[in-house]
């Protein structure tokens, strides 16, 4: 077999099981693991999958810029965003992560429900400007133009006067074996901060999220209440999520 015709094989793999072992696909197609090892470092390399220790996992779509996600998914998240709408309570105080995801929440609020938002997006903000019974606070900090928040020394420390009932997390990839995932490690802290201000952390997961993974981890699995997603109920994923005990809110209707 050809490496072209290898790299399409574990591709396929890939997209098929969520994850490879390198050892395991080494002894199946009679190749060293050496040469499977090179084939996921060049995968990698094209943005094509995440490599992980032993093997790989899917690679997340919405590690691309702010700009790009934007028309990523619409749909799914809309449907992710009613969902968590939904558990916010009139008088609350809730911690809204940056992300688009978190910013079709703040578009389905609706408009006479009263509550306190503290987040480290600008965009959340200003999109929340016209919701007149919403106290908005905004976490200051350097501005990390990826995806349009602010992190840094100066955020984390505001974010430490914060005590809030609800944090929405949003993540670029969720696994049962990697766990939480997003694409910097700045970023990745700044949501650790947050989730540690909130009695409760739900995260917002629309379908592309499931099964990927990105670089940096986020929190673990036993740190959240649950995972608001409209990836299918049979997700393989999701499945093994459910049997690890995590809670599943299902956005999908």
């Amino acid at each position: 077999m050809l490496p072209a015709q290898r790299r399409d094989l574990l591709m396929d793999r890939l997209q098929r099981e969520g994850r490879l072992v390198a050892k395991d696909v080494a002894s199946e197609l009679g190749v060293t693991e050496d040469s499977i090892r090179r084939d996921l470092r060049e995968l990698a390399a094209a943005g094509l999958c995440q490599r992980v220790y032993g093997g790989a996992l899917p690679v997340s779509p919405a590690v691309v810029d702010y700009a790009a996600r934007t028309a990523v998914a619409m749909d799914s998240k809309r449907r992710v965003a009613a969902t968590a709408a939904s558990l916010i309570q009139p008088g609350s105080t809730v911690l809204l992560d940056g992300g688009t995801t978190t910013l079709a929440v703040a578009r389905a609020l609706p408009p006479d429900l009263a509550l306190t938002v503290v987040t480290h997006s600008p965009t959340i903000a200003a999109a929340l400007v016209d919701h007149p019974t919403v106290e908005v606070y905004v976490l200051g900090g350097k501005l990390f133009k990826h995806s349009a928040v602010t992190c840094g020394a100066a955020a984390s420390e505001a974010a430490q006067l914060v005590q809030a009932d609800l944090f929405l997390l949003g993540v670029t990839g969720v696994h049962p074996q990697a766990g939480l995932t997003t694409g910097d490690p700045d970023e990745a802290a700044m949501k650790r901060t947050l989730a540690g201000r909130a009695a409760e952390t739900y995260v917002l997961a629309s379908r592309e999220k499931v099964g990927a993974a990105s670089p940096f981890s986020v929190l673990p699995l036993a740190d959240i209440t649950g995972i608001i997603t409209d990836a299918p109920p049979e997700h393989p994923a999701l499945t093994q999520l459910r049997r690890a005990g995590v809670q599943i809110l299902d956005a999908t209707v």
